[in-house]
């Protein structure tokens, strides 16, 4: 095929072939983090990451989002992320094997709204740098292996909602701003602030709380923190948990938490407080469920309004210097399950109605020789002390079946190949481990929200509740529906649902964290490209536009090849010696054809008898009559293969659209069945409808405004986009 033709043919169709394809940069991006990860999905082979990768999401061809969540990937990050620049979600959570620093270039991402890197490995500081993405709203680096100091930039987040940097090995002093540098401080929007089992040290600033912020969650606990807990934190009406416990903090337990009206639990446990008397603050927190003061250094006699507030649940406060009379009363919780008292300095119970767990083992009143036999001065050794339970979600009405090796008997007795791992609930505010009731309620809620995401989940199941001195785990097992196992779409959404706290459970289990095992037993399905946001309306569009493109391209060339014939016609009638050669696309001087016999015959019925009507006048032309020989054909032969071409080249899926090798070879073939030689580079001298059907010319050149019915246009200039 000729040279020109070509390169017409490339910039009509290019345009089509280009409108599903991945942005350069971003696909430049993620070839990087390809090159970087071991075990990517196997569909990241494909061409177009856009419309074939899974975990990939775009808006048109930017790529927005990257969600592979539990995929088992190794490797580091690469700093070439932030060729991404209209990238939204991050979240490659429960990735063990993701190791090495975040890059400073990180940064640069600043469209980035999520950023979940929970349950890897990554290491070394957190790059200050992550103080520019300042459309961050859930910011989750917890169970890492960061070190360092926490940026003070992270100041500068001004839409963060959750902040989470808890389990990994962060030191220093938390960071306040003090006119040159930011702190967390101005995070007055955040309503997460989880720090806990790190390595922070230095006093709790003053200036860390404020009434202007919007704190629900303040968690600190198991850091290496001295000093005293600030005054200010009885400004933030609006907290809920807050954890101070297993840390080096001195003085005394902080007397002006009257205002914290909103506070279910509270955990201030082994510290190194001054001996201080029971606070006031004790009778008047009225939402509180949870109160954990163990190893305090609070002394005096318990007030018996504490036990009266409605939603408590939960009092441990051993290991301190209560003492006097213990007097329960009897407008107590109807919630109350729990109350410890080990080693401390009661003298006397006051015994009432309250018949669920009292502790007051190693106190006076235990040594009494008539009250030591009671329940209450015995420590319990069930599993339910231990803090463990027996817990396991039950068949529904059905037979477990007998499954295969590696594979386990859903709630409703499926074999299939569950997705795992371990809710972590970092501050629950019940005790009673055995009570079915909250673990159905929480498979229950767990079950709603995967399935209101449009999740293929059959059912889930819960097991083996451990409460350790921190924290509550349970094991979380979710099963496919209708199949034996999830694909890794499937796995993705499952991860991001856990991981960004899309799922909400109820109050009582208090904030948590999902730990996700990596999942081996992915679906194999065949590669279908996914639909990125309005991806119908470019197909359509661009099937749309695709076919008006090729109809107009098609009827301008019937006009041009009639003009061209016109014109060739009326050449041979006013000079028979001579044609244009229809070959070259700029125009050449006529050549000569040499004269032509015309018998008299011819002659004869050509001027109908050599009629006065078809006389020849000076300067004009005379009538004549056609021999319907060289007329010109109406009908497009090969226009249907064309049409189909044409939309085959729109086709949705990748692997149903032509490669351009394809198209040319396609188009080839129309023309020989046109009648035309694609592969004719020569001029030609033949009239014939063949001929006169190639490329047209034109026989000025292309800046001239005059055409002369030649039928070509001139070059359109390429615009910068």
């Amino acid at each position: 095929m000729g040279q020109k033709t070509l390169v017409f043919l490339l910039l009509v169709f290019m345009p089509i072939l280009a409108m599903a394809t991945t942005y350069n940069p971003d696909f430049l991006g993620l070839m990087s983090l390809k090159d970087d990860w071991k075990n990517t999905p196997p569909s990241w082979t494909a061409l177009d990451p856009c419309s074939e990768w899974e975990g990939i999401e775009c808006t048109g061809s930017r790529v927005t989002s990257i969600k592979l969540s539990s995929m088992g990937l190794e490797g580091t990050m690469s700093g070439e992320i932030q060729t991404l620049s209209e990238l939204q979600m991050l979240d490659l959570s429960y990735n063990k094997d993701l190791t090495g620093e975040l890059p400073p270039s990180i940064g640069n991402l600043k469209k980035l709204t999520n950023l979940i890197l929970v349950g890897c490995s990554f290491s070394g500081t957190i790059p200050d740098t992550i103080g520019s993405l300042e459309q961050l709203v859930f910011l989750s680096l917890n169970s890492n292996k960061f070190s360092g100091r926490i940026p003070p930039s992270i100041g500068n987040l001004s839409k963060l909602y959750w902040l989470d940097m808890a389990d990994n090995n962060l030191e220093g002093p938390i960071p306040v701003s003090n006119g040159s540098t930011s702190g967390l401080d101005m995070l007055l929007h955040t309503k997460h602030f989880h720090f806990g089992k790190n390595k922070l040290s230095g006093e709790i600033p003053e200036k860390l709380f404020s009434s202007s912020m919007k704190l629900i969650h303040v968690l600190f606990e198991s850091n290496e923190l001295t000093g005293k807990i600030p005054s200010t934190l009885g400004l933030v009406q609006t907290l809920e948990v807050v954890r101070f416990d297993r840390n080096n903090l001195v003085g005394k337990v902080p007397s002006n938490l009257n205002n914290l009206t909103s506070v279910n639990e509270l955990d201030m446990s082994n510290n190194s407080f001054d001996v201080s008397k029971i606070p006031t603050w004790f009778s008047t927190l009225t939402s509180l469920t949870t109160l954990m003061m163990e190893s305090t250094g609070l002394g005096g006699e318990l007030p018996v309004d504490l036990f009266s507030l409605p939603s408590l649940q939960t009092v441990v406060l051993k290991n301190n210097q209560v003492n006097g009379t213990l007097d329960i009363g009897t407008t107590y919780s109807n919630h109350l399950q729990l109350i410890d008292l080990q080693y401390n300095s009661i003298t006397e119970y006051k015994k009432g109605l309250y018949n669920d767990t009292l502790i007051l083992a190693n106190n006076p009143v235990c040594l009494e020789t008539d009250t030591g036999t009671e329940s209450y001065c015995k420590v319990s050794t069930d599993s339910q002390s231990d803090g463990k339970s027996t817990y396991t979600t039950l068949p529904n009405n059905c037979v477990p079946s007998t499954c295969s090796p590696n594979q386990i008997s859903s709630p409703n007795c499926r074999c299939a190949y569950p997705y795992t791992g371990i809710l972590e609930f970092r501050a629950p505010s019940f005790s009673d481990l055995g009570n079915k009731s909250i673990y159905k309620e929480l498979e229950n809620k767990l079950l709603t929200s995967f399935q209101s995401h449009q999740l293929l989940v059959d059912s889930v199941a819960l097991s083996n509740p451990k409460k350790g001195s921190i924290y509550l785990d349970l094991n979380l097992e979710v099963f496919p529906y209708s199949r034996d196992r999830f694909n890794r779409t499937e796995i993705s959404e499952i991860g991001f649902l856990l991981s960004n706290q899309t799922f909400k459970p109820s109050k009582s289990f208090g904030p948590f964290v999902f730990h996700g095992d990596e999942y081996e037993n992915y679906q194999v399905i065949s590669t279908e490209p996914k639909k990125s946001k309005s991806s119908i309306g470019i197909i359509i569009g661009a099937a749309a536009g695709g076919s008006v493109l090729v109809l107009l391209l098609l009827l301008a060339g019937v006009y041009a090849f009639r003009q061209k014939r016109r014109a060739e016609r009326s050449s041979e009638i006013s000079n028979p010696f001579v044609h244009w050669d229809s070959n070259k696309i700029s125009g050449d001087a006529p050549q000569l054809k040499g004269a032509r016999w015309f018998s008299y015959e011819e002659l004869a019925r050509y001027t109908n008898n050599f009629s006065a009507a078809n006389e020849i006048g000076s300067g004009g032309y005379g009538k004549g009559l056609l021999d319907p020989s060289i007329g010109l054909a109406t009908k497009l032969r090969g226009f249907e293969k064309y049409v189909d071409l044409a939309l085959r080249c729109v086709e949705e899926a990748g692997s149903d659209r032509p490669t351009m090798s394809e198209v040319v070879k396609e188009i080839e073939n129309i023309m020989e069945l046109a009648g035309l030689n694609p592969n004719a580079e020569s001029a030609s001298t033949s009239a014939s409808y063949e001929e006169v059907s190639k490329p047209t010319s034109y026989p000025y050149p292309p800046n001239k405004e005059t055409f002369d019915y030649s039928g070509a246009f001139p070059p359109s200039k390429i615009e910068p986009q």
